[in-house]
């Protein structure tokens, strides 16, 4: 009984462990705010298309996700360094970590050694970014990129028309 309560307790911090990193400091994303992007989620052979809203609000950064039709799923404030719950939405840890994915992609690459350790990510020799522990950034533009997730899950991400924005 107890081995299986240890395993257990090991594997919940692990799992709190394997957070994807925030900016140590704000950073300023690769277009002006507020930005309106466009998400295909992929996994399994399902897509989801989203729309996602990154906005400042007096000195925190909100995050807004909708479905097409402009129903928000999500919405988080990263302020201090931390993600902050924004109106009545229930916690949605996987809107969380692909919010902080979303940040570090939108880093222009001179800025990233500023607002992140070094040992949270990588740059490879063809463009491609690396974010521990998961995230790996596919660039076709700077508001134009894939993130993949193992074992299956894609997002690709582009810029939003302003005719489209929710």
């Amino acid at each position: 009984m107890s081995r299986a309560l240890l395993i257990g307790l090991c594997l919940l911090l692990a799992a709190c462990a394997a957070r994807t990193p925030l900016p140590l400091q704000p950073s300023p994303p690769a277009a002006p705010l507020p930005l309106a992007l466009q998400l295909e989620r992929v996994q399994a052979g399902s897509l989801q298309t989203w729309w996602l809203v990154l906005q400042d609000e007096h000195g925190a950064l909100r995050v807004s996700l909708f479905d097409p039709l402009g129903v928000p799923l999500a919405r988080q404030l990263l302020r201090d360094g931390a993600w902050h719950s924004d109106g009545l939405l229930p916690p949605n840890s996987e809107a969380r970590e692909l919010f902080a994915a979303l940040l570090f992609a939108l880093t222009p690459t001179p800025l990233l050694s500023q607002h992140y350790a070094g040992d949270d990510w990588q740059l490879d020799a063809d463009g491609t970014r690396r974010l521990n522990p998961q995230w790996r950034i596919s660039y076709r533009a700077p508001l134009d990129f894939t993130l993949h997730s193992p074992p299956d899950l894609d997002y690709r991400v582009s810029a939003l028309p302003d005719d489209k924005a929710p």
